[in-house]
């Protein structure tokens, strides 16, 4: 499974970047507004330090400016993957660029249905949003499940991209239900690192490393 980060920090990125580990970033226009820099500067700048397909969101509702916005976010790094929510003009828009050859991130996706419907478009993604259906009291891994099973029946190349993961086990979960992308916080990225047992089994090579050395003879007398 990819790894995507979900944010539009670039400290963030930077170091997330530097593990090696992330694969591309999905960013959205709360996210962009939270950093304060107009979305074309930004989203470049992120385009710089992640070399990997961009989400970057419209945030036009009407098919016809989707596909205006659409067009132009695209010039702005070949990288770019134009993200439409799963509304009827955001299926136009999706089935139109995705013809043009802009790939498109289909979403705001929470049911099997709205999935089926980017992949007829021809999205190069969906986007299921996990948290947001535990919130409601539902599983949303279940989605992730569903959809994955549904492109398998028929062969779609549009990819799962899960969603509003918001911990190490919703990562995880997402990756043994199939889902060909993860995208997440930078603090769900980090916190996939830790175990006690690896702090706790460090800690013990280095004390038996100094230890052994510490009292080893430096010579013969």
């Amino acid at each position: 499974m990819k790894f995507f980060l979900d944010t539009a920090n670039l400290e963030e990125l930077r170091k997330g970047a530097a593990w090696g580990v992330v694969d591309g970033v999905t960013t959205n226009p709360s996210l962009i507004a939270k950093e304060g820099v107009p979305m074309r500067e930004q989203v470049a700048a992120i385009c710089s330090i992640v070399n990997g397909p961009i989400s970057a969101e419209v945030v036009a509702t009407d098919f016809e400016g989707m596909v205006k916005e659409g067009r132009e976010v695209a010039k702005i790094h070949p990288n770019i993957v134009v993200k439409c929510p799963l509304t009827r003009a955001g299926i136009q828009a999706c089935s139109t660029l995705s013809k043009d050859g802009i790939p498109v991130n289909a979403t705001l996706c929470f049911s099997p249905g709205q999935a089926l419907l980017a992949a007829k478009a021809g999205a190069w993604c969906v986007s299921p949003f996990v948290g947001r259906l535990d919130d409601l009291g539902l599983e949303g891994m279940a989605l992730i499940r569903d959809i994955c099973r549904i492109y398998a029946n028929y062969g779609f190349k549009t990819q799962v991209l899960a969603a509003s993961l918001r911990s190490p086990l919703h990562v995880v979960q997402a990756a043994e239900a199939g889902a060909h992308i993860g995208t997440m916080p930078f603090k769900v990225l980090d916190q996939l690192f830790n175990h006690p047992l690896t702090d706790k089994g460090l800690d013990q090579f280095l004390k038996d490393y100094a230890r052994a050395f510490q009292e080893a003879p430096t010579g013969r007398e």
